[in-house]
């Protein structure tokens, strides 16, 4: 009985190795292929032919904004209210959030750390900063 054990127990085993053997070899290019598929993002295929300038991406960011204004506009008198001024609110948007329009808790927690960073600097021999116009630039990075 022992003999016929062994037997079963080296023909199961060589059995196992070949499989596993086949299964590896069948799924390395699987393997392979991951992150390289149709729905990824890094081979490269999503890029655009060109990248746009600053410039043309604001153009076009500007030409965007009009439409939906303008479809905005539309809409309003299809409703019977009176349209809004398209170049106003444009100018509006484009001009982004201003310093005055920040929160005021923020305005104030940006001036400390300013503050703080011109100590520090004066500590090293450096010029300190001018405080309004770079709680005006850290504001304008934050939003």
């Amino acid at each position: 009985m022992q003999d016929r054990f062994v037997i079963v127990l080296v023909v199961v085993l060589v059995g196992a190795v070949i499989a596993a053997i086949w299964a590896a070899v069948g799924t390395a290019e699987v393997y392979r292929q991951i992150g390289r598929g149709g729905l990824s993002l890094n081979d490269g295929t999503d890029r655009p032919i060109y990248e746009p300038t600053s410039a043309l991406a604001a153009g076009e960011r500007e030409a965007e904004i009009r439409q939906m204004l303008e479809a905005r506009n539309a809409r309003r008198t299809a409703r019977g209210q009176a349209p809004g001024d398209v170049e106003a609110e444009l100018a509006e948007l484009l001009a982004g959030p201003s310093a005055a329009a920040a929160d005021p808790a923020l305005v104030a927690e940006v001036r400390q750390l300013v503050i703080a960073r011109n100590a520090r600097r004066a500590r090293a021999g450096k010029e300190p900063l001018d405080v309004e116009a770079e709680v005006a630039r850290q504001l304008r990075e934050l939003s």
